[in-house]
């Protein structure tokens, strides 16, 4: 009985950390909410089912953005946060998070997050600028060489919130863009070269962007769903890029 029970400790102990990693769901607002949001968490607790990740979700600063808690995680995910949302001690443990190794995922209104943080604004890349109304435009994609990006034709038609962006401030490696003359970009489009996703590595630490993910039923999409946990993937391991 001894025998039995102590191989199933160990059985017990093993199953406890299968995990292939464990990420940290952010969705704090201090702008606009998107309704989105609990689309999002679920879609992403989901995919931690599929790829045996654990997602742990909160809005509280407080209980997470600290060394310690900071530590139990390989990736951080912004979902949809807007605004000033850290504080200087938050920020710090943020900081000093990234250039530990962490991964970091913004999720669309990521970029309409803390423009007064310069160390975010580089992590991030591109901040958020305006948008028109939402419309059906032709997504392309720009670079293959990263996980999640295998089920996305060429050219793609997509419903979105397209985000136009201020100026990169970091060296960006981009994943998809919008065609801005497959729609209707408002007086002020970005031009040639309309940035969607990207990703970097930054401050010893990794940064994947996607501005997707804006309407609920988006995170139902299994071609998405699979470019969110590409950037998750790579966020939290960095593994799983091709040859260059």
């Amino acid at each position: 009985m001894k025998v039995l029970m102590t191989a199933f400790l160990v059985f017990a102990c093993f199953g406890a950390q299968a995990a292939q990693f464990n990420v940290l769901v952010f969705s704090k607002t201090a702008g606009w909410h998107h309704d989105s949001i609990p689309s999002g968490v679920a879609a992403i607790q989901e995919l931690g089912k599929l790829h045996d990740f654990t997602v742990f979700w909160t809005e509280d600063a407080n209980r997470v953005f600290n060394d310690q808690e900071l530590a139990k995680y390989q990736a951080v995910i912004f979902l949809q946060t807007t605004g000033d949302i850290l504080d200087a001690k938050q920020k710090g443990a943020f900081e000093r998070y990234i250039r530990s190794g962490g991964g970091y995922v913004g999720v669309h209104s990521a970029a309409d997050t803390e423009y007064g943080w310069p160390w975010y604004t580089k992590l991030v890349g591109h901040m958020f600028d305006h948008h028109p109304a939402i419309q059906s435009a032709m997504l392309k994609v720009e670079g293959r060489n990263f996980p999640g990006m295998e089920r996305f034709a060429a050219r793609n038609l997509v419903t979105e919130e397209w985000y136009a962006f201020k100026p990169a401030t970091s060296k960006l490696t981009y994943l998809l863009s919008v065609d801005e003359s497959t729609y209707k970009p408002g007086p002020k489009g970005m031009g040639a070269f309309h940035p969607v996703s990207w990703y970097q590595h930054y401050d010893g630490g990794r940064a994947f962007y996607t501005a997707l993910g804006h309407l609920p039923a988006t995170y139902g999409d299994p071609v998405f769903r699979h470019h969110l946990y590409g950037g998750i993937y790579w966020a939290a391991t960095g593994n799983g890029l091709g040859p260059e």
